[in-house]
């Protein structure tokens, strides 16, 4: 298999539509290559070919193949990008390995909603209120993105609801799967491009293909966009998700061979999933409001507000913790654009008063207090950033951000505690990209980027009911280089990127005997990697069969080491990080026919990987192949209408999907679905656009 593999590294890939409008044309119809795609990371707003940095992009194109259920499979068709899937609902997403600190949700990774920081100032992210009709569009950049994007690591995410052209009409789908699923998506558009309304609905339930891992998740959303004159626009966005999943906890080894599907048993004094009512409980509302302003011919400004509150209730094995988290914030940025020059600058700030409760757990409901904490949180990034295109195809970004954050602890459940204060403060981080045009569809790049990333409110108060403000921030240089090449009248686009990340002080997380978190930092690590796609259009023109015919492929190979690492007597140093495979490869075939038939084969494979820091125990391999066959009929009265159904795991394969990485126990498996089937129905409709 690894010769396979390696074979495949040579033409890796990955296909990604261009960008639609809302009314988001037949796939068929949609014959635009991943390099033509025009991204606005690191505010290039270019070819995606033409970009000097490793970006991977999601349209609902890619949703919307895997079922448009979930955002995991599309996630990991990028290279370099790992999202697991606990239980439906619980995501973890981790970017070259990033998961070292996430036992789960997302960390070190910024997040992005519309130009609005959607990742608190706590270092939380609630990716799970979306869900994949939510996303118009979807940008990864991998790698420190801090001159730009705050204080990180990991990388960024930039998601855009709002079509890039706007169309009145509305849209809706249902899809029914395994496991008691449930999908319906709505949404209405009325106006016109300078006064246009959005309103969207989804609703979602699931019965969970362990036991006690049933989901329901709603959202709603309403977005506006007011064009007050040819300089300026005025657009809003208010959302209200509320999201309930059980958690059915890790299984150990034995466990996990006997019954996959079982929920965590009680033990050691613990009681099981069921008898605790190992859930989440999730509200959040998000307001905003973003102005862009073309104030001069060269000038520009875009300014966002935002204000937010998350109510959680999560009861657990250990505990019951309720968490309050208002808090608000906002982003501006200047451009200037003169001739072969751009300069980006700005900054953004966010505050959050945040109330945790942790309680006794008798049977899911709360009883004896254990901790109160109220929790002071403040964060601030100013950045700037100069673009050069000089002759002979030679192109030159700089940036640099300084970056600031602070964590207050007042424990009011201790009679006379003195509050505990930590400001995380660093120097520049800085970001240096070169690239030479050598043709007109081959670019070659290097990069340096250096990252900061403090920790999170939940790192500093983990479950353990200890206050660790003595955590470091970890600190990074990544050194990178890559490759964008076409042929064949950029029918075939390939890219290939190497990266080798040094990390100091990194945070990981490790259990106690109880199963209760803590963080620790690590010392060093070494984490080497090359990432590849390529996307190829068999057909040269549409022919009496078939509009549109592709492969995709994507390979990623990792070498992530500690490089010094002792914890106690024991010595870690120049073992594997945990939660990291070093081979994963996924492709497949997309067709669409004359007639309106459509079909999307996928395949994905994952190499074993260690689950904890002394590699004594590992997951295994797996192979998953999916697949989706459909009838559009397109332009009927304005209607278009399409019916599906699809399969996903077709193997059966056995694996877990969401480690628990350094568990107490050996509790390490979370398994994930057996072989799935899915079928739905979609309909549109799209009025003729107003001039």
């Amino acid at each position: 298999m690894r010769t396979g593999i390696i074979l495949a590294g040579m033409m890796i890939s990955q296909f990604v539509h261009a960008q639609r409008d809302s009314t988001r044309l037949p796939d068929s119809l949609d014959r635009k290559t991943l390099q033509e795609v025009v991204v606005s990371a690191y505010e290039q707003n270019r070819r995606l070919a033409d970009v000097p940095a490793a970006i991977g992009v999601l349209t609902p194109a890619q949703f919307s193949r895997f079922g448009n259920i979930s955002i995991v499979s599309a996630f990991n068709s990028i290279p370099g990008v790992r999202m697991e899937e606990r239980s439906p609902g619980s995501y973890r997403l981790s970017f070259r390995g990033s998961t070292l600190r996430s036992p789960f949700g997302v960390r070190n990774v910024k997040v992005y909603l519309d130009g609005i920081p959607f990742t608190d100032p706590g270092g939380n992210t609630y990716l799970t209120q979306l869900s994949p009709s939510n996303i118009a569009s979807l940008e990864v950049i991998k790698g420190p993105a801090g001159s730009l994007y705050g204080a990180g690591t990991g990388g960024a995410v930039l998601i855009k609801t709002m079509p890039g052209n706007w169309q009145p009409g509305f849209s809706a789908n249902y899809t029914l799967g395994s496991y008691a699923t449930n999908a319906v998506n709505a949404q209405v558009r009325f106006g016109d491009a300078a006064n246009g309304n959005s309103i969207s609905f989804s609703h979602q339930t699931s019965g969970g293909y362990r036991d006690h891992t049933a989901l329901r998740r709603d959202m709603a959303i309403w977005e506006s966009v007011l064009k007050n004159t040819d300089k300026q626009t005025l657009s809003s966005f208010v959302s209200y998700g509320d999201l309930y999943y059980q958690t059915p906890g890790a299984l150990t080894l034995a466990q996990y061979n006997a019954n996959p599907k079982q929920a965590r048993a009680a033990a050691g004094g613990n009681p099981s999933a069921q008898q605790c009512q190992a859930a989440i409980y999730q509200k959040t509302f998000i307001a905003a409001i973003s102005n862009t302003w073309h104030f001069s011919e060269h000038w520009q400004n875009n300014t966002n507000f935002y204000g937010a509150y998350t109510n959680y209730l999560n009861p657990t094995f250990l505990n019951y913790e309720i968490r309050n988290e208002p808090h608000f914030g906002g982003r501006t940025l200047f451009t200037y654009q003169q001739g072969i020059f751009q300069l980006n600058l700005g900054g953004e700030a966010q505050k959050g008063f945040f109330k945790t409760e942790d309680f006794g757990n008798t049977n899911g409901s709360p009883d004896t207090v254990q901790t109160n904490d109220n929790i002071n949180v403040w964060t601030y990034s100013l950045f700037a950033q100069g673009n050069f295109q000089f002759m002979h195809g030679w192109q030159l970004t700089a940036g640099a951000s300084f970056n600031r954050s602070f964590i207050g602890i007042n424990r009011l459940s201790v009679p006379g505690f003195i509050p505990r204060n930590k400001t995380f403060s660093n120097q520049l981080a800085p970001r240096v990209a070169l690239s030479k045009k050598i043709t007109q569809d081959l670019l070659l790049y290097a990069s340096v980027s250096k990252g900061f990333s403090p920790p999170t409110a939940a790192e500093v108060l983990p479950s353990n009911q200890s206050i660790n403000t003595d955590l470091q921030p970890e600190q990074g240089t990544d050194y990178e280089a890559g490759i964008k090449t076409s042929f064949f009248n950029r029918r075939l686009y390939a890219e290939v990127i190497g990266f080798y990340f040094q990390l100091q002080h990194a945070i990981v997380v490790r259990q106690d005997a109880s199963g209760s978190s803590y963080y620790i930092n690590a010392g060093a690590t070494r984490q080497k990697g090359i990432e590849s796609q390529l996307t190829y259009q068999l057909l040269s023109a549409p022919t009496a069969a078939f509009t549109s015919a592709r492969i995709w492929l994507s390979y990623t190979l990792d070498r992530f080491t500690y490089d010094d690492f002792q914890k106690n007597a024991i010595n870690y140093s120049g073992n594997h990080l945990p939660g990291i495979p070093d081979n994963i490869v996924s492709g497949g075939l997309d067709l669409f026919s004359t007639t309106g038939l459509f079909f999307h084969l996928t395949y994905y494979y994952s190499d074993k990987m260690p689950l904890n820091d002394a590699n004594s125990a590992y997951a295994g391999s797996y192979q998953l192949l999916g697949g989706k066959i459909g009838y559009t009929a397109n332009k009927i009265k304005k209607i278009s209408i399409s019916v599906f159904a699809g399969i996903d795991n077709a193997f059966n394969s056995r694996y877990s999907l969401g480690n628990d990485i350094n568990a107490a126990a050996n509790r390490y498996y979370n398994a994930a679905p057996g072989v799935n089937y899915f079928a739905g129905l979609s309909i549109s409709c799209n009025k003729p656009r107003h001039s």
